[in-house]
């Protein structure tokens, strides 16, 4: 389920607010612990089960989708993007930091939606923020958003092991670098393996704005602090009225 339906425009200077990052975020991921690794292993065997079970339960419509997509739109059926996935290295110090710099600040990886603007809709306007009645967004794909059905082929991004069904929304790699210098917690997100719904797209809307992003960094944030097995069922579950309801779906 896609928290960002934008592309970012360039953002303008702001003050940095206080960080209220504590080391327990930096630290998570590089424990090496019997116990975090078998949590670990605990979760990917969920996500490969849930969405082996979700691409078997789902096809029919995914067929149906690509279908409609086909016949309404001229282009390609799926839409593929470059984005920023975990982030495996332990903290950077000394001269680590200066070789770091040009760094994507986490795994590369090609995402799959299906595709819900016109074709070179970005080429005219450049990129934008999300907004209502989008003109670069097809009539079938407004109704895919609102029921985030673009999302579903991203169940092989987690087959593949490149995202979990829960967890931080990915960026693309120029979105990422621009956040990154305007909002000091955002790598941070990248600690924890991307997901297709999170803590914060059952809790906020699309980003309209730099402070909705700021918003977002810091649910992403408590949900890596607290994440657990019971705690990806308690947002899978809660995701359920999001897209019924169509809870901040445009």
């Amino acid at each position: 389920m896609s928290g960002v339906r934008r592309s970012h425009p360039s953002l303008p200077a702001i003050e940095l607010e206080p960080s209220v990052v504590r080391q327990q975020y930096r630290d998570w991921g590089y424990a090496d612990t019997n116990g975090f690794q078998a949590s670990e292993w605990a979760r990917r065997g969920i996500n490969l089960l849930l969405a082996l079970v979700a691409v078997i339960v789902t096809l029919p419509i995914m067929l149906c989708v690509a279908v409609l997509v086909w016949l309404t739109s001229r282009g390609p059926i799926l839409y593929t993007q470059v984005r920023i996935g975990l982030d495996r290295r332990a903290p950077a110090t000394g001269t680590q930091n200066h070789r770091r710099e040009q760094d994507l600040g986490g795994q590369p990886f090609t995402i799959y939606k299906f595709r819900t603007m016109r074709v070179d809709a970005e080429q005219g306007s450049g990129p934008v923020w999300a907004q209502q009645r989008d003109p670069r967004v097809t009539a079938v794909g407004g109704l895919l958003r609102q029921y985030r059905l673009d999302e579903l082929p991203q169940l092989v991004n987690v087959l593949k092991g490149e995202m979990n069904i829960v967890g931080p929304r990915p960026e693309r790699p120029t979105i990422f670098a621009e956040l990154r210098e305007h909002i000091a917690e955002y790598p941070l997100r990248q600690k924890a393996k991307p997901g297709i719904t999170g803590l914060a797209q059952i809790n906020h809307h699309y980003d309209r704005s730099l402070e909705d992003v700021r918003t977002k960094v810091h649910y992403d944030l408590e949900y890596i602090r607290r994440q657990s097995v019971t705690e990806d069922l308690r947002i899978m579950l809660k995701t359920v009225p999001v897209i019924l309801l169509r809870r901040g779906g445009w």
